[in-house]
């Protein structure tokens, strides 16, 4: 029997809650066993009043990183010794990595995103986008692609908590990015939404409208926005092809693209900073489609 777990073996963990439906132990101790790597991947249900207590547990075991997900993602960052840019921008961290005690926040989901959109050939960089949202997925996406060079993004929000949210992210990147015009809308005004997707060249839905037992729900309720050259791109991956991709395909739009490759190359992001190599992505994917047989 193959002999994984030994005195040396180091740690690395998600924390969050709920955490047992992931598949980030999965995915990570598949690269680690792939490069030969003294490290096992656990899953920690750590609810977001627990964060300082884990991130102390965090230094004291000597552990290379982890991985955060919700609830914990801003209590996170509010305790990290130094943040990333981007995690600093939005206040929110999903990757720690521990530096000799130091604990340093990243914020790989925006990572993941622009990851997934050159692995299908499109690059954000001075690219018009339209992103419908203002929640964690959608600011973290905001936030990397005005980092990554986008020469403007329209936020479409409901006139809700978030919309504030939106306009408070939008003037940080005005401060941050000044080259990247970021402006805020209402998604209720749908002459509005219209007018910039018909000058965008991405349209992004950065919320949970299609995600399963709601796959029947698209918040882009006009189908004549869609065009050849419009890319459109679903944060959304369960089911994997949404509503309004499926739309936007059968209206002609050469490229669609869903949420599960983003899931992976924030994945790709994280296990760099961690491990300082390349995540072996194409040999994650054959192992995945095997197992899923």
């Amino acid at each position: 029997m193959e002999q994984r777990i030994k005195g040396t073996t180091g740690l690395l963990a998600l924390i969050g809650s709920p955490v047992g439906h992931s598949g980030s132990p999965d995915m990570y101790n598949f690269c680690f066993r792939y490069h030969n790597l003294d490290y096992c991947y656990m899953a920690f249900d750590i609810k977001e009043d627990q964060v300082p207590a884990a991130l102390d547990a965090m230094r004291l075991f000597n552990m290379r990183g982890c991985n955060v997900t919700m609830p914990c993602k801003t209590a996170a960052a509010q305790n990290m010794d130094e943040l990333s840019d981007a995690a600093r921008i939005i206040g929110a961290v999903n990757t720690i990595v521990n530096e000799n005690g130091k604990l340093v926040g990243h914020m790989t989901d925006g990572i993941g995103f622009v990851e997934n959109l050159r692995d299908h050939g499109v690059d954000v960089k001075g690219k018009k986008m339209v992103v419908l949202g203002a929640g964690g997925a959608a600011t973290a996406i905001q936030v990397q692609c005005a980092l990554d060079g986008a020469a403007s993004i329209s936020i479409f929000n409901p006139n809700d908590p978030f919309l504030d949210r939106a306009k408070n992210t939008a003037a940080k990147l005005k401060k941050e990015v000044p080259d990247c015009d970021v402006q805020v809308f209402c998604i209720e005004d749908q002459d509005k939404l219209k007018e910039e997707i018909a000058k965008a060249d991405i349209l992004v839905n950065g919320t949970l409208a299609g995600m399963k037992p709601h796959e029947d729900v698209s918040l882009i309720t006009d189908k004549s926005v869609f065009r050849p050259d419009l890319v459109v791109c679903d944060v959304v991956y369960n089911p994997e092809e949404t509503r309004l991709l499926r739309e936007a395909r059968e209206a002609g739009c050469a490229k669609t693209i869903g949420g599960k490759g983003m899931l992976l190359w924030q994945g790709v992001a994280a296990y760099k900073l961690y491990t300082g190599l390349d995540m072996p992505v194409e040999e994650y994917k054959k192992f995945q489609a095997e197992n899923a047989k």
